[in-house]
């Protein structure tokens, strides 16, 4: 996958290879197949953070806020109870369409989300971003992994990351794994 590679040479992965996750487990138990452009994300990286930045969620990851089953259910009930009283994104109208979050924005409450549509294959999911503590919501016609490419190198179309690009304002890009980042005690 030239998007993988290009995130490698950019933002080199651990020394040692993330833990194998048991997809089928791990899609059976969310109810639904994932794009393959994250599998391999996953399968480079496992859980933990981009330049201080983006953290990536991983099925089975020890620390639950970096576990993309329990984010799932967490972020399903916080937006059932703001769509009570909050407008849905444009892309939500069609029955069956879902939000599913892959990774979160460190600090700011903001999740990156895939738009899953009814009947649409996996590795076609868009991503949503959606700024946590208001109600803006962000399409990228993109997969995951060419969304956090196009953040890490500046070139997204977004109103968002503002700290990464005007604070940290990385020359080197790297990554953290989560035992790294939040100890080797889990949850």
């Amino acid at each position: 996958m030239i998007a993988l590679d290009a995130l490698v040479r950019l933002c080199p992965p651990p020394a040692e290879p993330p833990p194998a996750v048991d997809w089928a487990q791990a899609e059976h138990a969310l109810g639904a197949a994932l794009p393959a452009d994250y599998k391999q994300l996953v399968g480079t990286y496992g859980d933990g953070i981009f330049d201080d930045t983006i953290w990536l969620l991983v099925p089975g990851s020890a620390y639950s806020d970096c576990d993309l089953h329990a984010q799932t259910r967490e972020r399903k009930e916080i937006l059932a109870d703001l769509w009570e009283f909050e407008a849905k994104p444009a892309g939500l109208l069609e029955a069956g369409a879902r939000v599913l979050p892959w990774a979160f924005e460190e600090g700011s409450g903001a999740f990156l989300y895939w738009l899953a549509q009814p009947g649409q294959h996996p590795d076609q999911w868009t991503v949503l971003y959606n700024e946590g503590r208001g109600p803006l919501w962000e399409h990228h016609d993109m997969g995951c992994l060419a969304f956090l490419l196009a953040v890490l190198t500046g070139t997204a179309e977004t109103d968002y990351f503002g700290y990464l690009y005007e604070v940290l304002k990385p020359t080197e890009h790297r990554f953290e794994s989560a035992d790294l980042a939040l100890g080797t005690s889990g949850q």
